[in-house]
């Protein structure tokens, strides 16, 4: 049985990048710029908590846990030791290359060029930055649910049902539909490494393996990969980065918070999985994409298929995660700005929504309307934001016109405009605020402009081609994917 802790013990994963600079000089609606101290460049040692925002307390139609960084003063994961300037920035350039293998997979299946049963190539390493207590790479969202197994000799620690809980921490996608755990038996290579128990189906009472020939195994559609010897039916995931997760489909009861049970959640019981992706000692990846078989779309009827997240500027940082809409948060609506929500039936997994005009230091670009003709993606998972070449090449010069006291330092991957703030003890940034189709304008935080000391966008490839709207840029913000009512909702310093 799969289950979440009750609320007040829940934490949330967040693996997003986290920018070497870090946002504590106020939001881009402050003024034509703002100014972060270079003393923020340094770790610390505590958690500096959640902003705690009315309607943050779990309800029958909803529930709420925290969000955190997988390394760092918030996470019960130990940090990694420091490294080198060099090894940051080596490091930093694989993350992004990652990234860019992620949104050109996302492009082609926007377009209908390629489907998820298409082999990838994987990267398997794990680099320094990824491991840095102030970096993760993958900016997905994670929980700690627990897998629940039935207990046989002892009742210690145990669930109100009276089965004993096993911690698994899990990536929150949402940009995949497949939810899926490591379970045994999982070997070594084949699977990866977790800091948490594997999940032994034949401890719980509630788990059955999906048959092949249930209606089940065939919604699975682009994830299905066959029947095992003994008719079980068989998942596979291929993620944008080049990782992938294959093993069998399965049901078993999914525990929300201290009220509600999803019985017979389908999800992956991964034998075999391997890619950078799955470089954070994580469990799996529970997943909040628009497709049949994810989270959003198995709880509708419960949380009415809407959920908002808010992540957090820096490693000791906290955010949130939301299922749901708690009545509560009623009076916060005045203070979110919406957008059309669109969906492709072509690639139904991945939000979208259209960018219409950028804002540099209280000026908007000048950019043809033309331009932003095409949508954008928006999820948990892509870390840089992309925009049309014509709009990159106007943001790049303005940002550059603004930052030319500071020295230049060599292009990171794709990312072109970097520098060297070595000896600088503040930094002036531009603000930049994103204006999206029906005049929601979103200021972004400090923290959503850089990505170590590099602009966070880059350019795609053509005008023509989707963009996509990455975590970085989304760090602060409360998101919220409102699929009914066809809104992508925002609010600006919400974490």
């Amino acid at each position: 049985m799969i289950a979440m802790t009750p609320l007040g013990l829940l934490l949330v994963l967040l693996v997003l990048c986290s920018s070497i600079l870090v946002a504590h000089g106020g939001d881009a609606a402050a003024g034509a710029y703002m100014v972060i101290a270079t003393s923020t460049m340094k770790p610390k040692t505590f958690c500096s908590g959640h902003k705690v925002a009315p309607g943050d307390v779990p309800s029958p139609n909803s529930t709420w846990a925290p969000l955190h960084h997988l390394y760092g003063p918030c996470s019960p994961a130990p940090s990694s030791a420091n490294s080198t300037a060099a090894d940051v920035a080596a490091s930093m350039a694989d993350m992004v290359d990652d990234d860019q293998r992620r949104a050109d997979y996302i492009q082609k299946r926007l377009t209908g060029a390629t489907d998820d049963k298409q082999p990838m190539a994987f990267s398997s390493r794990t680099s320094q930055y990824e491991k840095n207590g102030q970096y993760a790479t993958n900016g997905g969202l994670g929980s700690v649910p627990h897998l629940k197994s039935l207990s046989t000799t002892a009742t210690t620690n145990s669930a109100p049902d009276g089965t004993s809980a096993v911690t698994q921490t899990v990536i929150i996608d949402s940009g995949s539909d497949v939810s899926w755990v490591q379970c045994k038996p999982c070997p070594l290579p084949m699977c990866h490494r977790q800091r948490d128990p594997l999940f032994d189906p034949a401890m719980s009472t509630t788990y059955a393996a999906v048959p092949c020939t249930s209606a089940a195994c065939a919604q699975l559609g682009p994830y299905r990969r066959g029947c095992s010897a003994n008719a079980q039916c068989q998942f596979g995931i291929n993620y944008g980065d080049g990782s992938t997760a294959t093993g069998t489909y399965s049901f078993d009861d999914l525990t929300l918070g201290p009220y509600d049970v999803i019985r017979g959640f389908r999800f992956g019981c991964a034998h075999a999985d391997r890619g950078s992706a799955f470089d954070y000692d994580v469990a799996g990846s529970l997943a909040l994409g628009g497709g049949s078989q994810s989270l959003v779309q198995q709880t509708a009827t419960r949380y009415g298929r809407v959920f908002s997240y808010c992540l957090p500027p820096t490693a000791s940082s906290l955010g949130f995660l939301v299922l749901g809409v708690p009545p509560e948060r009623a009076q916060l609506i005045p203070s979110f700005v919406s957008t059309p929500l669109l969906s492709s039936s072509m690639a139904p997994t991945f939000y979208r929504v259209l960018l219409r005009a950028i804002i540099v230091a209280g000026r908007p670009l000048a950019v043809p309307p033309a331009v932003f003709s095409a949508s954008s993606v928006i999820d948990s998972s892509t870390i840089i934001s992309r925009l049309p070449p014509t709009a990159y090449q106007a943001l790049r010069a303005a940002f550059r016109s603004a930052m030319t006291m500071y020295r230049a330092a060599p292009p990171v991957s794709i990312l072109d405009t970097c520098y060297d703030f070595t000896g600088v003890r503040s930094i002036t940034l531009p603000s930049i605020a994103l204006v999206f189709d029906g005049g929601a304008t979103v200021n972004l935080d400090a923290a959503g402009i850089l990505l170590g000391s590099c602009l966070a966008f880059a350019p795609t490839a053509s005008d023509r081609m989707p963009g996509f709207i990455g975590n970085v840029q989304q760090k602060t913000l409360e998101v919220v994917y409102d699929v009914p009512a066809k809104a992508m909702r925002f609010r600006t310093a919400a974490c």
